[in-house]
């Protein structure tokens, strides 16, 4: 993926995606948004928000629903505790993924059919994007993203629904100051 010079992103997509829009007109809808996808807001019109994204697409949402991002990623400084310390849950993703990719094997030389494939990799979440010394991990256990720096890890964003769910519906029409819609 081609990242767009200068991207930083301002939010997140929630944790269950969201639809997005071509312009800030319900009657013009796009592809839906990936969850917890990063974005970046470019401009706001009531409760419509035009976001871009890092491969530099950009579409109009209902920007109630975006989560937003800690400006600056955490600093370290104070000394590790376990909660933020980054060793174990890559530990926990690297025997994750070996379990997973065990399980590939086996389904590509005829040891499982797809079935016993489903069942053994039933559950299975594993997320983790290296980018230099950044790097986000997805901790299953507790339903959220980590940033880390290599020294320590805080929490970036959960995927756990708050109250109300997920947006869906159509943002509300924004009304021009000619009372047009």
């Amino acid at each position: 993926m081609t990242t767009t010079p200068g991207f930083r992103p301002t939010h997140v997509v929630p944790g269950d995606g969201m639809p997005a829009w071509e312009a800030p007109d319900p009657a013009r809808p796009t592809v839906p948004l990936d969850a917890l996808l990063p974005v970046q807001l470019v401009e706001r019109r009531g409760d419509w928000a035009h976001i871009s994204c890092a491969n530099g697409w950009s579409a109009w949402v209902d920007g109630r629903y975006l989560v937003a991002v800690p400006q600056d990623p955490p600093v370290a400084g104070d000394p590790l505790t376990e909660a933020t310390d980054p060793r174990g849950l890559l530990a926990r993703a690297t025997e994750a993924l070996t379990g997973y990719r065990a399980a590939v094997e086996e389904l590509a030389v005829g040891g499982l059919d797809g079935e016993s494939f489903r069942g053994r990799t039933h559950g299975l979440r594993i997320g983790v994007v290296v980018d230099g010394e950044s790097m986000w991990l997805y901790d299953p256990a507790e339903g959220r993203w980590l940033y880390g720096d290599g020294r320590r890890l805080s929490t970036y964003v959960t995927d756990r629904a708050g109250p109300g769910g997920g947006p869906g519906h159509d943002p509300t029409r924004v009304v021009t100051p000619d009372g047009d819609r």
